[in-house]
């Protein structure tokens, strides 16, 4: 799976100069590390436990949505707004949409059982860890030296799966006999705070990367429509990201009821399955970006990624109905498959700002908007269809998903000749994949 970010040099402005290096940084990695274990501690449990509450599964998928819908949007602009405001600013602004939503969230609208303000409430949190993590991510690209930015990219991304959702549900398992569901929730809460707090007190002599104002936006929304029509492969990369994430996002919704209804696992095996998916994808997103250089970026997505991703979704299904209570050891086989293949869509993120080579920002930009989109669609799958057509039916819509993005992948050319999927001295950032929250 990927995260992608909105590249600095969508607006106008000089760049800072990018003199430092990743130890300068070291406050804000331990923060952004604290900060998205603390955002990671409820994904394996929040589904369950708010229909226990007395809401849906129906409504729950839509709650999702609408979560997923906010995240998209401040992805999308999360990179502009670092240009226009700085990156401090906006990071500030993603730990308070963060905390103050969340704490009525918590405080009020779980008490009151009230659907109104559990959707206002969550979906406004949304736009909290895009913001603070994006916003990180763009202060480290316009200031780190370009021969340090490699590693500095790639320990962002480190620091940001591993918080989310890994060993925040390995922190989940941990506090959830001890404190409970909604206790263990407030603690995350003061978690998050912690790791906010760490990573923007340091930076408060740091200067806005670049100058700019609100109005920036519109001729950046403009220009990038028109590179869309000009490039229509930057689009499709774009619906090809989207479905890359969808189906991790979808099973956080409705899969934990499989598990502990129609399979009578615990829900310990629930997490433990999610966390097998998430740590064998932050493997594999290494191990395959690597080996993708020297086979060919968009044969990977196609035939790793999107056929692979397919066939591997079907067994999230079927090997645990067939083997929940005869071997474990296959469930879990499972889980580390899907994390698997699902890291063969990591070359979208060299793939892409080929296609725009002199508008890298704009092309990265729309692949972030692909990675936010996901956070909302997997969950509108299962609000839309899982009445209809039931757990079974929605891993086959996904696994279709996965089948047409690999056939959309098939008509995303990069401007080369001698090899139609590789393009030489490229300048993309090396970047570690993993699941957007």
């Amino acid at each position: 799976m990927q995260t992608t970010f909105p590249a600095p040099s969508v607006s106008n402005g000089p760049l800072l100069p990018a003199s430092r290096l990743p130890r300068s940084f070291a406050l804000q990695y331990a923060g952004l590390l604290v900060f998205m274990i603390g955002d990671g501690v409820e994904v394996g449990y929040l589904s369950p436990f708010l229909v226990q509450t007395g809401q849906t599964e129906h409504f729950v998928a839509l709650l999702f949505t609408a979560y997923g819908l906010v995240a998209a949007l401040a992805a999308w602009f999360s990179g502009l707004l670092c240009d226009i405001f700085g990156s401090r600013t906006v990071m500030t602004a993603g730990l308070l949409f963060w905390i103050l939503p969340q704490l009525l969230f918590l405080g009020v609208a779980i008490p009151a059982h009230s659907p109104a303000l559990l959707l206002l409430t969550y979906g406004l949190r949304g736009a909290g860890y895009p913001l603070f993590s994006y916003g990180l991510l763009t202060l480290l690209v316009t200031t780190i030296r370009q021969d340090r930015l490699g590693r500095a990219v790639g320990l962002f991304w480190f620091c940001f799966t591993c918080g989310l959702p890994t060993v925040g549900s390995i922190v989940a398992q941990l506090l959830l006999p001890v404190y409970g569901q909604y206790v263990t929730l407030w603690i995350a809460l003061l978690g998050v705070g912690a790791g906010g707090v760490l990573a923007v007190l340091p930076l408060s002599a740091t200067p806005r990367a670049q100058k700019g104002s609100l109005k920036d936006i519109g001729p950046t929304l403009r220009e990038t429509v028109r590179q869309i029509r000009q490039n229509p492969g930057v689009g499709l990369a774009c619906i090809v990201r989207a479905v890359n994430s969808s189906a991790t996002h979808g099973l956080i919704v409705f899969m934990p009821f499989f598990f502990t209804g129609r399979l009578g696992l615990s829900q310990d095996v629930w997490i433990r399955f999610l966390e097998i998916i998430f740590a064998s994808n932050i493997v594999f997103n290494l191990l395959i970006g690597f080996a993708s250089d020297y086979i060919s970026w968009r044969q990977t997505v196609i035939w790793f990624g999107g056929i692979g991703s397919a066939l591997s979704c079907v067994g999230l299904y079927w090997i645990p109905l067939l083997y929940a209570q005869s071997s474990l050891l296959a469930v879990y086989a499972s889980a580390a498959v899907f994390g698997m293949t699902l890291a063969g869509y990591v070359p979208l993120s060299a793939l892409t700002p080929s296609l725009l080579p002199d508008h890298k920002g704009i092309a990265m930009s729309l692949l972030n908007l692909g990675a936010g989109s996901s956070v909302w669609i997997g969950p509108f799958i299962v609000y839309a269809f899982e009445g209809t057509v039931g757990t079974q039916g929605i891993i086959l819509i996904y696994a279709a998903l996965f089948l047409t993005s690999a056939l959309l992948t098939f008509f995303i050319t990069p401007p080369t000749v001698t090899r139609p999927d590789r393009v030489s001295n490229h300048t993309t950032l090396p970047q570690s994949e993993g699941v957007p929250s």
